[in-house]
C-alpha cells in the first residue's frame, strides 16, 4: 500500500490520462444519482464546479435547479474550513486561490447542513467507501460535523475495490458510492 503523498500524484496522472472517459461516464452516473431517494428528497444539494479531470457537475447543477433544489457550492475559508453558499451562477462565481470557482462569501447565506452533499475526490474504495481527496482535508473537516446524506459519483478511473492508500482515523467514509457496473 502506498502512502497518500505518493499515491495522489500517480492517481492525478491517471485522471488526466482518462479525462475524456471520465467525462463520458458523466451522464450515466448523473442519471443514477438523480434516481436515488436521497437526490429526489433533497431540497438543498451541495455540489462543486468540476475541473476537467473530474466528473462533470454542470449538468447536475442545472438538473438540481430545474427540479427546484437550491444548489450550494463550497467556499474555502481560513484554517482549511469550508462554508457552503448558494450558487450565484457562473457569472457570479469568483476563482479561489486554488483555481476553483466559488460563490462570494456572505455569512447570512451559509448553510452547513444541506440535505445532500455530493462529495468530490480522486479515488474511492468500494469495500469501505473510503475517499481520497485532493489533499487539503477540507471535506474531511466539514464532513466530521455534517449530519446529512453523502453520495459520490465514481467514474471507472476513480474506482478501487479496496483502498490503495492508507485510511486514517480522520478520513470520513462516504455513505453511498454510485458506480457504473
Amino acid at each position: 500500500m502506498s502512502d497518500k503523498k505518493l499515491f495522489r500524484p500517480q492517481q492525478l496522472a491517471r485522471l488526466k490520462a482518462q479525462a475524456q472517459a471520465t467525462r463520458a461516464s458523466g451522464p450515466a452516473l448523473a442519471e443514477r444519482l438523480m434516481a436515488t431517494p436521497a437526490w429526489q428528497a433533497a431540497r438543498t444539494v451541495a455540489l462543486t464546479v468540476a475541473s476537467p479531470i473530474e466528473m462533470p457537475t454542470a449538468p447536475l447543477i442545472e438538473a438540481a435547479q430545474a427540479a427546484g433544489k437550491t444548489v450550494y457550492l463550497p467556499k474555502t475559508m481560513p484554517h482549511r474550513q469550508m462554508a457552503f453558499l448558494p450558487d450565484p451562477g457562473p457569472a457570479g462565481r469568483i476563482t479561489s486561490a486554488y483555481g476553483i470557482p466559488e460563490p462570494p462569501y456572505d455569512a447570512a447565506l451559509v448553510n452547513q447542513q444541506v440535505d445532500l452533499v455530493v462529495v468530490p475526490g480522486i479515488a474511492f474504495a468500494t469495500d469501505t467507501h473510503a475517499r481520497l481527496g485532493f489533499g487539503g482535508g477540507y471535506y474531511d473537516r466539514f464532513l466530521a460535523g455534517y449530519r446529512g446524506t453523502t453520495i459520490t459519483l465514481v467514474p471507472p478511473v476513480m474506482r478501487y475495490a479496496t483502498a490503495a492508500w492508507p485510511i486514517n482515523d480522520f478520513d470520513i467514509l462516504i455513505q453511498q458510492l454510485i458506480v457504473l457496473d
